[in-house]
């Protein structure tokens, strides 16, 4: 395959950087963030070296959910602007060579959505079957809910038609009956809307919930014969309105064992999701980051499908919008988790997860960050960042819930960290206070700091577009004695690297065998100007300082890169 067939496959060497534009940057001065602010951001963004935007939603809506509850999806909530804006920004966006996507909700809508108010006028209502309803009362359920502490159960009474519908997420969030072919249909007519105005592709929201729905007593008209059927059909749909535009993709929001996700993939066939979010690998990482011990991540690593194909992708994060949720571990290692990075009730979520951002979970150990997102670039896959990470913003634990983590960026020292002009009491978000506040963490002091997070990040960044083969290669754990240390060797075609990374704070000496190569072999060290070279038994030994970090190119006689 030559670099010219990988291109269409963009999303295996991007980076992607997850903004909410309620909170990004404010250009009118009414308090809350626009497509305009955003839009005045993409050169920020693209020299950093973030390559694809992923928008949060939107679109009208309550914003009883961070606006995951929409009421209209093709709409543009008129606090952010308008259609006009929102192509302003694709088309400054792709000028600059970045991608956009935005976030798709097929599971459910908000109660305000016109399909749920006709829905909830009479049971013969045409729209009456857009949503799943039972007539009889339901059982406990209340484990099963998505937010336990707002929520008692999935089912909610409606009294004016005496039958509860499902939700398993808020009550305001009703969820739509996707076995219904009008439902798909009218799903696929808003990919359509959305592609035609220029975006490259969807986040998908809680692609489990909208597939796996069950048949319950009384109705016979919400189960999917084949639920994975849809997301193949919604693949289609994307394949056809993309033509010619490049791959436009399909990132899911699948909280799931490896195993289980290669199903959402389409299996070898690879015709479902584009690529999933690697959840199992995000808390197995802050599993081995809490014992600093890299054996959980190990284990999450060699446990991922590897006959996923040629395009389906992983996408791995450290942290995102939401919690950091940890309900795929045991419940002993949740604990350890959950006592390490929040030993206080403050801290947790639901009792499952954390509302924290990295930085405090780790103390401001600045060593410490700058290998956990080395790390991140490092991983097989697609880096992803939530807005603020590459600055090191805090979160804002009086504000309620996982809107901790959601707080307005900090561009500089001044009033509101820059976000807005308006009086503190009209934003649409607190500003986060204290040591990790826009007086000690900010963009533009970050910019003039090269010893700052943000000039990390943007190396990594650059590094990583530099290095094909840790979006597309193949990989292998390697075997050292060195508990604290990851070492993995990743190959595309003739293309080779070893990334080692130190969980723990003591210095390690790395030994390293590769047989395959000659000795004499140089390994260069990207991220310094050290390297060494393969002895006449193939081996070297590297030294990493406590949560020290290398990326060894393996540079071969004939490899033309420049190192």
């Amino acid at each position: 395959m030559r670099i010219t067939e990988t291109a269409d496959l963009w999303y295996k060497n991007a980076i992607v950087y997850c903004i909410d534009p309620e909170t990004f940057l404010d250009s009118d001065g009414d308090g809350i963030g626009d497509l305009n602010g955003l839009a005045q951001r993409v050169d920020y963004l693209a020299e950093i070296g973030v390559t694809c935007l992923w928008l949060m939603p939107f679109y009208p809506s309550p914003r009883r959910d961070n606006g995951y509850d929409i009421a209209d999806m093709y709409g543009v909530d008129p606090r952010y602007g308008n259609h006009g804006d929102f192509v302003e920004l694709v088309r400054i966006a792709h000028d600059r060579g970045l991608r956009v996507i935005i976030d798709l909700v097929i599971n459910h809508t908000s109660d305000q959505h016109p399909w749920f108010r006709k829905a909830r006028a009479s049971k013969d209502n045409p729209y009456r079957d857009f949503y799943v309803w039972r007539s009889d009362t339901p059982p406990d359920t209340s484990e099963e809910s998505m937010f336990p502490d707002s929520e008692n159960g999935i089912w909610t009474h409606d009294e004016k038609t005496g039958e509860w519908y499902l939700h398993h997420f808020l009550h305001t969030q009703p969820d739509l009956n996707t076995a219904n072919p009008q439902v798909r249909d009218a799903i696929a007519k808003t990919m359509g809307f959305w592609l035609q105005l220029g975006v490259d592709g969807f986040r998908v929201d809680a692609v489990p919930f909208a597939i796996n729905q069950t048949t319950f007593e009384g109705h016979d008209k919400n189960e999917l014969e084949e639920p994975h059927d849809y997301l193949r059909s919604l693949r289609a749909f994307l394949a056809r309105r993309s033509s010619g535009n490049g791959a436009a993709i399909m990132l899911g929001e699948v909280n799931l064992p490896h195993e289980e996700q290669l199903t959402f993939f389409g299996g070898s066939d690879g015709d479902q999701l584009t690529m999933q979010f690697d959840f199992y690998t995000n808390q197995k990482t802050f599993l081995a980051l809490a014992r600093q011990d890299a054996a959980p991540l190990i284990e999450a690593l060699n446990s991922r499908p590897k006959d996923i194909g040629v395009e389906p992708q992983y996408a791995n994060f450290l942290r995102n919008h939401d919690e950091l949720t940890l309900d795929l571990l045991p419940e002993d290692e949740q604990k350890e988790v959950l006592d390490t990075f929040g030993p206080e009730e403050e801290h947790r979520f639901a009792g499952r997860g954390l509302r924290r951002r990295l930085p405090p979970m780790f103390d401001g150990d600045p060593r410490r960050l700058k290998m956990a997102y080395s790390l991140l670039f490092a991983l097989p896959g697609t880096p992803v960042l939530f807005y603020g990470e590459e600055i090191g913003m805090g979160e804002n634990l009086e504000v309620d819930g996982r809107e901790a983590v959601r707080t307005p960026m900090q561009w500089t020292d001044e009033k509101n960290g820059g976000f807005s002009s308006a009086a503190p009491s009209k934003l649409a978000r607190q500003v986060t206070e204290g040591p990790y506040g826009p007086a000690h963490v900010n963009a533009a002091d970050c910019r003039r700091n090269k010893d700052s997070l943000l000039h990390h990040i943007t190396r990594l960044a650059k590094r990583y577009r530099e290095s094909p083969e840790l979006g597309w290669g193949d990989y292998a754990v390697l075997d050292q004695p060195n508990t604290s240390v990851l070492a993995h060797h990743v190959t595309w075609k003739d293309r080779s690297m070893v990334l080692l990374h130190n969980l723990g704070p003591e210095p390690v000496v790395v030994p390293l065998t590769l047989e395959e190569e000659e000795p004499g072999t140089q390994l260069v060290d990207l991220m310094s100007e050290e390297s060494c070279e393969l002895d006449q038994d193939s081996s070297t030994e590297s030294q990493l300082e406590g949560y020290g970090y290398r990326w060894l190119r393996i540079k071969r006689a004939d490899d033309p890169r420049l190192v």
